[in-house]
Protein backbone atom coordinates (compact mmCIF):
# COMPACT_ATOMS: atom_id res chain seq x y z
CA UNK A 1 0.00 0.00 0.00
CA UNK A 2 1.38 3.38 -1.05
CA UNK A 3 0.86 5.79 1.86
CA UNK A 4 1.76 9.48 2.00
CA UNK A 5 2.88 9.46 5.64
CA UNK A 6 3.14 13.25 5.90
CA UNK A 7 -0.43 13.66 4.71
CA UNK A 8 -1.65 10.93 7.08
CA UNK A 9 0.01 12.48 10.13
CA UNK A 10 -1.11 16.00 9.25
CA UNK A 11 -4.69 14.65 9.20
CA UNK A 12 -4.22 13.60 12.87
CA UNK A 13 -3.65 9.92 12.13
CA UNK A 14 -0.66 7.93 13.38
CA UNK A 15 1.82 5.76 11.53
CA UNK A 16 1.83 2.60 13.65
CA UNK A 17 3.96 -0.52 13.85
CA UNK A 18 1.25 -2.50 12.04
CA UNK A 19 1.79 -2.00 8.30
CA UNK A 20 -1.82 -1.64 7.13
CA UNK A 21 -3.30 -0.11 10.28
CA UNK A 22 -3.39 3.44 11.58
CA UNK A 23 -4.55 5.15 14.77
CA UNK A 24 -7.00 8.05 14.95
CA UNK A 25 -6.40 11.06 17.21
CA UNK A 26 -9.41 12.98 18.56
CA UNK A 27 -8.88 16.45 20.03
CA UNK A 28 -10.72 17.35 23.24
CA UNK A 29 -9.73 20.96 24.06
CA UNK A 30 -9.60 21.49 27.80
CA UNK A 31 -10.31 17.79 28.36
CA UNK A 32 -14.04 18.51 28.51
CA UNK A 33 -16.16 16.22 26.32
CA UNK A 34 -19.99 16.15 26.13
CA UNK A 35 -20.98 12.56 26.92
CA UNK A 36 -23.24 12.43 23.88
CA UNK A 37 -20.09 11.84 21.81
CA UNK A 38 -18.99 8.74 23.74
CA UNK A 39 -21.28 6.38 21.75
CA UNK A 40 -19.84 7.77 18.51
CA UNK A 41 -16.25 7.18 19.66
CA UNK A 42 -17.25 3.67 20.82
CA UNK A 43 -18.85 2.96 17.45
CA UNK A 44 -15.70 4.01 15.57
CA UNK A 45 -13.52 1.87 17.83
CA UNK A 46 -15.74 -1.21 17.47
CA UNK A 47 -16.59 -0.97 13.76
CA UNK A 48 -13.25 0.23 12.40
CA UNK A 49 -10.64 -0.26 15.14
CA UNK A 50 -9.72 -3.04 17.53
CA UNK A 51 -12.44 -2.24 20.04
CA UNK A 52 -10.25 -0.17 22.38
CA UNK A 53 -9.35 3.48 22.90
CA UNK A 54 -6.35 5.08 24.53
CA UNK A 55 -6.84 8.19 26.68
CA UNK A 56 -3.75 10.28 26.03
CA UNK A 57 -1.76 12.40 28.44
CA UNK A 58 -3.03 15.38 26.45
CA UNK A 59 -6.66 14.49 27.33
CA UNK A 60 -7.60 13.36 23.85
CA UNK A 61 -8.53 9.93 22.52
CA UNK A 62 -6.59 7.63 20.24
CA UNK A 63 -8.44 4.83 18.44
CA UNK A 64 -5.99 2.14 17.26
CA UNK A 65 -6.31 -0.62 14.71
CA UNK A 66 -8.10 1.27 11.92
CA UNK A 67 -7.28 0.29 8.30
CA UNK A 68 -5.81 3.10 6.20
CA UNK A 69 -8.56 2.42 3.67
CA UNK A 70 -11.20 3.51 6.21
CA UNK A 71 -9.69 6.91 7.03
CA UNK A 72 -12.03 8.95 4.84
CA UNK A 73 -15.10 7.15 6.17
CA UNK A 74 -14.04 7.69 9.79
CA UNK A 75 -13.17 11.35 9.14
CA UNK A 76 -16.73 11.90 7.93
CA UNK A 77 -18.11 10.31 11.10
CA UNK A 78 -15.97 12.68 13.20
CA UNK A 79 -17.67 15.77 11.75
CA UNK A 80 -20.12 16.33 14.68
CA UNK A 81 -17.24 16.27 17.20
CA UNK A 82 -15.12 18.66 15.12
CA UNK A 83 -18.12 20.92 14.56
CA UNK A 84 -19.03 21.31 18.24
CA UNK A 85 -15.61 21.14 19.89
CA UNK A 86 -13.77 23.25 17.32
CA UNK A 87 -15.87 25.22 14.81
CA UNK A 88 -18.72 26.18 17.16
CA UNK A 89 -16.11 27.53 19.59
CA UNK A 90 -14.51 29.78 17.01
CA UNK A 91 -11.81 27.61 15.43
CA UNK A 92 -11.59 28.35 11.71
CA UNK A 93 -12.05 25.04 9.86
CA UNK A 94 -13.68 24.76 6.44
CA UNK A 95 -14.34 21.06 5.94
CA UNK A 96 -15.11 19.11 9.14
CA UNK A 97 -16.02 15.98 7.14
CA UNK A 98 -12.37 15.73 6.04
CA UNK A 99 -11.12 15.34 9.62
CA UNK A 100 -8.48 17.45 11.32
CA UNK A 101 -6.34 19.69 9.06
CA UNK A 102 -3.31 19.73 11.39
CA UNK A 103 -1.82 17.70 14.21
CA UNK A 104 1.53 19.32 15.04
CA UNK A 105 0.06 21.72 17.58
CA UNK A 106 -1.25 19.35 20.21
CA UNK A 107 -4.57 19.36 22.03
CA UNK A 108 -4.72 22.13 24.66
CA UNK A 109 -5.06 20.36 27.99
CA UNK A 110 -6.30 21.70 31.30
CA UNK A 111 -7.07 20.66 34.85
CA UNK A 112 -10.74 20.59 35.87
CA UNK A 113 -10.59 24.18 37.13
CA UNK A 114 -13.03 26.04 39.34
CA UNK A 115 -16.03 24.36 37.79
CA UNK A 116 -15.27 21.64 40.36
CA UNK A 117 -12.06 22.31 42.33
CA UNK A 118 -12.08 24.80 45.26
CA UNK A 119 -8.34 25.44 44.84
CA UNK A 120 -8.64 26.58 41.23
CA UNK A 121 -8.72 30.33 40.70
CA UNK A 122 -10.55 30.35 37.34
CA UNK A 123 -12.42 28.36 34.68
CA UNK A 124 -9.56 26.52 32.99
CA UNK A 125 -11.78 24.88 30.37
CA UNK A 126 -13.04 28.18 28.97
CA UNK A 127 -9.48 29.51 28.68
CA UNK A 128 -8.41 26.27 26.97
CA UNK A 129 -11.13 26.85 24.38
CA UNK A 130 -9.87 30.41 23.82
CA UNK A 131 -6.29 29.21 23.42
CA UNK A 132 -7.42 26.48 21.02
CA UNK A 133 -9.22 29.12 18.94
CA UNK A 134 -6.04 31.22 18.94
CA UNK A 135 -3.53 28.54 17.91
CA UNK A 136 -5.38 25.84 15.93
CA UNK A 137 -4.99 24.64 13.23
CA UNK A 138 -1.21 24.93 13.10
CA UNK A 139 1.53 22.49 12.12
CA UNK A 140 4.43 23.40 14.47
CA UNK A 141 5.01 20.98 17.31
CA UNK A 142 3.65 22.98 20.28
CA UNK A 143 2.21 21.81 23.59
CA UNK A 144 0.19 24.10 25.85
CA UNK A 145 -1.44 23.22 29.17
CA UNK A 146 -3.53 25.24 31.62
CA UNK A 147 -3.81 24.71 35.35
CA UNK A 148 -6.11 26.47 37.80
CA UNK A 149 -3.59 27.01 40.60
CA UNK A 150 0.10 26.46 41.43
CA UNK A 151 -0.63 22.86 42.47
CA UNK A 152 -0.23 22.25 38.74
CA UNK A 153 -2.29 19.08 38.47
CA UNK A 154 -2.05 19.22 34.65
CA UNK A 155 1.78 19.23 34.74
CA UNK A 156 2.08 22.59 32.99
CA UNK A 157 5.77 22.56 33.91
CA UNK A 158 6.35 19.91 31.22
CA UNK A 159 4.90 21.99 28.37
CA UNK A 160 6.21 24.54 25.88
CA UNK A 161 3.73 27.01 27.37
CA UNK A 162 2.21 26.46 30.79
CA UNK A 163 -0.50 28.79 32.05
CA UNK A 164 -1.02 28.82 35.83
CA UNK A 165 -3.86 30.59 37.58
CA UNK A 166 -2.96 33.28 40.12
CA UNK A 167 -5.25 35.33 42.32
CA UNK A 168 -4.31 38.54 44.04
CA UNK A 169 -5.14 38.04 47.74
CA UNK A 170 -6.83 41.07 49.31
CA UNK A 171 -6.34 41.59 53.05
CA UNK A 172 -8.89 43.37 55.27
CA UNK A 173 -7.08 44.02 58.54
CA UNK A 174 -10.33 45.01 60.27
CA UNK A 175 -11.61 41.43 59.95
CA UNK A 176 -8.37 39.76 61.07
CA UNK A 177 -8.43 38.12 64.53
CA UNK A 178 -4.73 37.28 64.55
CA UNK A 179 -5.19 33.51 64.50
CA UNK A 180 -2.33 33.19 61.98
CA UNK A 181 -4.04 30.30 60.19
CA UNK A 182 -3.08 31.90 56.88
CA UNK A 183 0.54 32.45 57.94
CA UNK A 184 0.98 28.87 59.14
CA UNK A 185 -0.68 27.39 56.07
CA UNK A 186 1.35 29.50 53.66
CA UNK A 187 4.54 28.34 55.36
CA UNK A 188 3.52 24.67 55.33
CA UNK A 189 2.07 24.25 51.85
CA UNK A 190 3.20 27.27 49.83
CA UNK A 191 6.04 29.80 49.70
CA UNK A 192 6.03 31.41 53.14
CA UNK A 193 4.98 34.76 51.73
CA UNK A 194 3.06 35.76 54.88
CA UNK A 195 4.40 36.97 58.21
CA UNK A 196 2.68 38.24 61.37
CA UNK A 197 3.88 41.59 62.69
CA UNK A 198 2.25 43.94 65.19
CA UNK A 199 -0.85 41.74 65.27
CA UNK A 200 -1.38 42.03 61.53
CA UNK A 201 -0.46 39.90 58.54
CA UNK A 202 2.04 41.14 55.97
CA UNK A 203 2.38 39.69 52.47
CA UNK A 204 5.66 39.66 50.58
CA UNK A 205 4.60 40.31 46.95
CA UNK A 206 7.86 38.88 45.62
CA UNK A 207 7.28 35.53 47.33
CA UNK A 208 3.53 35.31 46.82
CA UNK A 209 2.54 33.06 43.91
CA UNK A 210 -1.19 33.80 44.09
CA UNK A 211 -2.25 30.31 45.15
CA UNK A 212 -5.14 31.53 47.33
CA UNK A 213 -4.31 29.26 50.27
CA UNK A 214 -4.63 32.22 52.63
CA UNK A 215 -8.17 32.84 51.38
CA UNK A 216 -9.17 29.21 51.85
CA UNK A 217 -7.87 29.03 55.43
CA UNK A 218 -9.09 32.34 56.85
CA UNK A 219 -12.03 31.75 59.27
CA UNK A 220 -13.21 35.37 59.20
CA UNK A 221 -12.89 36.24 55.49
CA UNK A 222 -10.10 38.71 56.21
CA UNK A 223 -8.57 37.40 52.99
CA UNK A 224 -10.60 37.51 49.77
CA UNK A 225 -9.79 36.80 46.16
CA UNK A 226 -9.01 39.88 44.13
CA UNK A 227 -8.02 40.25 40.50
CA UNK A 228 -7.63 37.14 38.37
CA UNK A 229 -4.10 36.86 36.99
CA UNK A 230 -1.86 34.28 35.36
CA UNK A 231 1.71 33.03 35.50
CA UNK A 232 3.16 31.90 32.18
CA UNK A 233 5.96 29.34 32.29
CA UNK A 234 7.89 28.28 29.22
CA UNK A 235 9.96 25.62 27.52
CA UNK A 236 9.39 22.58 29.69
CA UNK A 237 9.82 19.29 27.87
CA UNK A 238 10.56 15.60 27.93
CA UNK A 239 12.44 13.93 25.09
CA UNK A 240 15.83 12.43 24.39
CA UNK A 241 18.00 15.49 24.09
CA UNK A 242 17.59 17.72 27.16
CA UNK A 243 14.55 17.07 29.41
CA UNK A 244 13.76 19.99 31.69
CA UNK A 245 11.15 21.76 33.78
CA UNK A 246 9.52 24.96 32.49
CA UNK A 247 10.59 28.22 34.09
CA UNK A 248 8.62 31.38 34.90
CA UNK A 249 8.46 33.90 32.06
CA UNK A 250 5.56 36.17 33.07
CA UNK A 251 3.77 36.70 36.37
CA UNK A 252 0.61 38.58 37.29
CA UNK A 253 -0.50 39.05 33.69
CA UNK A 254 -4.05 39.19 32.33
CA UNK A 255 -6.01 36.93 29.97
CA UNK A 256 -5.36 39.13 26.95
CA UNK A 257 -1.60 38.89 27.47
CA UNK A 258 -1.79 35.09 27.68
CA UNK A 259 -3.64 34.83 24.38
CA UNK A 260 -1.36 37.29 22.56
CA UNK A 261 1.76 35.46 23.73
CA UNK A 262 0.30 32.16 22.47
CA UNK A 263 -0.46 33.74 19.09
CA UNK A 264 2.93 35.48 18.79
CA UNK A 265 4.72 32.21 19.51
CA UNK A 266 3.89 31.02 16.00
CA UNK A 267 5.39 34.10 14.37
CA UNK A 268 8.59 33.39 16.27
CA UNK A 269 8.55 29.71 15.27
CA UNK A 270 7.89 30.52 11.61
CA UNK A 271 10.90 32.82 11.48
CA UNK A 272 13.43 30.62 13.26
CA UNK A 273 12.44 26.96 12.91
CA UNK A 274 14.96 24.60 11.31
CA UNK A 275 13.10 23.54 8.16
CA UNK A 276 15.60 20.80 7.39
CA UNK A 277 14.03 18.75 10.19
CA UNK A 278 10.75 16.87 10.01
CA UNK A 279 9.75 18.75 13.16
CA UNK A 280 11.54 20.82 15.77
CA UNK A 281 10.50 21.24 19.35
CA UNK A 282 10.06 24.94 20.08
CA UNK A 283 12.35 24.70 23.11
CA UNK A 284 15.28 23.84 20.87
CA UNK A 285 14.54 26.89 18.75
CA UNK A 286 14.77 29.05 21.88
CA UNK A 287 18.05 27.32 22.78
CA UNK A 288 19.40 28.28 19.37
CA UNK A 289 18.16 31.87 19.10
CA UNK A 290 18.51 32.77 22.75
CA UNK A 291 15.91 33.85 25.28
CA UNK A 292 16.14 37.56 24.42
CA UNK A 293 15.03 37.01 20.81
CA UNK A 294 12.16 34.82 21.94
CA UNK A 295 11.10 37.38 24.54
CA UNK A 296 11.12 40.29 22.09
CA UNK A 297 9.01 38.47 19.51
CA UNK A 298 6.34 36.95 21.74
CA UNK A 299 5.81 40.26 23.55
CA UNK A 300 5.35 42.28 20.36
CA UNK A 301 2.12 44.26 20.58
CA UNK A 302 1.55 43.18 24.18
CA UNK A 303 0.64 45.81 26.75
CA UNK A 304 1.42 44.32 30.12
CA UNK A 305 -0.95 45.19 32.95
CA UNK A 306 0.25 47.14 36.02
CA UNK A 307 2.08 44.88 38.44
CA UNK A 308 3.09 42.32 35.80
CA UNK A 309 6.60 40.90 36.01
CA UNK A 310 8.78 39.64 33.15
CA UNK A 311 11.83 37.42 33.41
CA UNK A 312 15.00 39.25 32.39
CA UNK A 313 16.97 36.01 32.07
CA UNK A 314 16.18 32.30 32.26
CA UNK A 315 18.70 29.56 32.94
CA UNK A 316 16.65 26.65 31.67
CA UNK A 317 18.79 23.86 33.10
CA UNK A 318 17.62 20.29 32.72
CA UNK A 319 20.10 17.55 31.94
CA UNK A 320 21.96 16.21 28.94
CA UNK A 321 22.60 12.56 28.10
CA UNK A 322 26.36 12.85 28.47
CA UNK A 323 27.80 9.47 27.58
CA UNK A 324 30.93 10.14 29.65
CA UNK A 325 28.95 10.28 32.90
CA UNK A 326 26.90 7.08 32.80
CA UNK A 327 25.63 5.82 36.12
CA UNK A 328 27.52 2.82 37.49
Amino acid sequence: MDINTKKVMKNAWRITKTRDRTCLRIRVPGGHLPVKFLPLIQDIAERFGNGTIHITTRQGFEVPGIPFTKMAEVNALLAPIIQELEIDRGVSLDHPTLGYPAAGTRNVSSCIGNRVCPNATFDTTSLAWEVEKTIYPNDPHVKIAITGCPNDCIKAHMQDIGIIGQVEPIYDASRCIGCQACVKNCKKVSTGALTFENYKVKRDPLRCIGCGECVLKCPTAAWTRGEQCFRVIIMGRTGKKNPRIARSFLEWVDRDTVLKVCANLYTYIDQYIDRSLAKEHVGYIVDRTGFTTFKEMVLQGVTLPPGARVASFIDFGGYMYDRSTHLE
